[in-house]
């Protein structure tokens, strides 16, 4: 997979992450998981969003990502 972000082109296989294969635990609802694997949830919008907050803020908090 290729990606072209302004006027660089960056091989996604060839992304170096450090720690990459390190392990984080993020506590999900169920509602939250099948959110996240694609399952839609149209009278409860929030759940993807609420999902996504806390993969976002166990990055934030692992690598001080801001």
């Amino acid at each position: 997979m290729t990606t072209k972000m302004s006027s660089e082109v960056i091989d996604m296989n060839q992304l170096k992450i450090p720690n990459g294969e390190e392990k984080v635990t993020v506590e999900l609802t169920v509602k939250e998981l099948l959110a996240l694997a694609g399952q839609k949830f149209p009278l409860d919008k929030g759940v993807e969003i609420s999902a996504r907050k806390k993969l976002n803020e166990a990055l934030e908090d692992t690598y001080r990502i801001h």
